[in-house]
């Protein structure tokens, strides 16, 4: 999840967005997150002569 996403101020100004909030709440609470599979690795490059290798292809 993005960091954004729940850094947000909201601000709820009648009863049924209190409602709406609460129910996607107790909606997000039951589902499940996705299995990540992470099939490539990653190396971290500091030599700007790879660096310049690569993008130069």
């Amino acid at each position: 999840m993005a960091t954004k996403s729940f850094l947000k101020n909201i601000t709820i100004k009648n009863r049924k967005q209190a409602e709406n909030l609460i129910k996607a709440l107790e909606n997000a609470e039951n589902k499940k997150a996705k299995e990540v599979k992470i099939e490539t690795m990653v190396e971290d490059i500091k030599d700007s002569s790879k660096i310049k290798e690569i993008f130069s292809k």
